[in-house]
């Protein structure tokens, strides 16, 4: 399989640094250009090279591109998508772009029977998400949302954990995000865009709580939502309390803000709570697992996350699950009309927030 990237911005740089040492690992293994999939869209690597996950990235900006692609070892770099998508005929594209543009740039890959990655969130409203759906689906190509949240690896663990039965039957789930940057006239420097979001901290933060509370204790509703802006210097809520109920008759909590925690914010953006009939499972700030079981003191458990890459390699465990769904045809943990699930409870958070409350 070989890629484009579409985004040249803060998170992009995550993004094409697990591409290539993804690219690495492969090349790194005797035999394996020789043995991937032929590809419908372009000729196979010769024996012996190694394969090209990403071979060109585009940018609008003057010279962003060309420094990107200088900085990450990725062969050619364009200011125009369209250009690049009729020139380089990849397989698949990875947009890493802001949401505004992810509707967009999906019809564009699709119309030429390019399959799609995009990064989280999929667009700014439901009806945009519905239609980057159905463009895909119409054009037959696939649609995967980067989501990394999940994979960040004390989460996978706890998972391994919960399957295994360790905690018994689940009954409540906290999360408890507290960041620092977003304080002062001129928050969220590494990413300034934000302050111009008119739905936050929800839409771009909290929406992986969401997403990492389905994969750990399954499908959810939301019960109530209150919102509030703290900072006067942005557009969007930066305060959010969120309660929900679980299908398997767990509660759940997610407190959020972007004032009361550390700068920069803690490897885990924040710790979390999983309680069990058996046994509470705690994950910390630094990545850390901590089990009580009942009647027991707290245990550390024998857990150290890797150090590489984005919060724990998360990235990297994303974009390899990703590629190895489109080479093999197996859905993906976060395929796009599976992740529409993940979008509704965002938009019910905000349709319950926007709800007056009875006295």
């Amino acid at each position: 399989m070989r890629g484009v990237m579409i985004g040249a911005g803060f998170f992009a740089q995550f993004q094409a640094d697990a591409w290539k040492r993804l690219e690495g690992r492969l090349s790194s293994r005797p035999g394996t250009a020789a043995s991937l999939p032929p590809s419908s869209l372009h000729a196979p690597p010769a024996a012996g090279m190694p394969p090209l996950l990403v071979a060109a990235i585009a940018d609008p900006v003057p010279g962003k591109a060309r420094e990107f692609a200088a900085k990450f070892g990725i062969a050619r770099a364009y200011e125009s998508v369209e250009a690049m998508l009729d020139a380089e005929k990849p397989d698949f594209v990875d947009i890493a772009t802001r949401p505004d543009m992810h509707l967009p740039l999906t019809r564009l890959a699709a119309a030429r029977g390019i399959h799609v990655i995009s990064q989280k969130p999929m667009a700014p409203t439901m009806a945009e998400c519905m239609a980057m759906c159905k463009a895909c689906e119409q054009a037959n190509v696939r649609l995967l949302i980067h989501e990394n949240w999940r994979w960040q690896p004390w989460y996978r663990e706890a998972k391994r954990r919960i399957a295994a039965g360790e905690l018994g039957a689940l009954q409540h789930l906290s999360f408890d995000w507290r960041t620092g940057d977003g304080n002062g006239p001129e928050p969220f420097a590494a990413q300034p865009y934000f302050r111009e979001m008119p739905r936050l901290i929800i839409y771009e933060s909290l929406i992986h709580i969401l997403d990492t509370f389905r994969f750990l204790a399954g499908e959810l509703r939301v019960t109530a939502c209150e919102t509030r802006r703290v900072n006067p210097a942005i557009v969007g809520e930066d305060w959010s309390e969120i309660q929900c109920a679980f299908e398997g008759g767990a509660k759940g909590f997610i407190h959020g803000d972007r004032q009361t925690g550390p700068a920069p914010a803690p490897l885990a953006m924040g710790s979390m709570v999983i309680e069990g009939e058996r046994s509470t499972l705690r994950i910390t700030g630094d990545g850390q697992l901590i089990q009580n079981r009942t009647g027991a003191m707290d245990e550390k458990l024998p857990f150290t996350p890797p150090t590489s890459g984005y919060k724990g390699d998360s990235v990297l465990a994303t974009q390899r699950h990703l590629l190895d769904c489109l080479r093999t045809g197996v859905s993906s943990e976060s395929d796009g009309r599976e992740y529409l699930k993940t979008v509704t409870l965002v938009e019910d958070c905000y349709r319950i927030a926007a709800t007056p409350s009875p006295l």
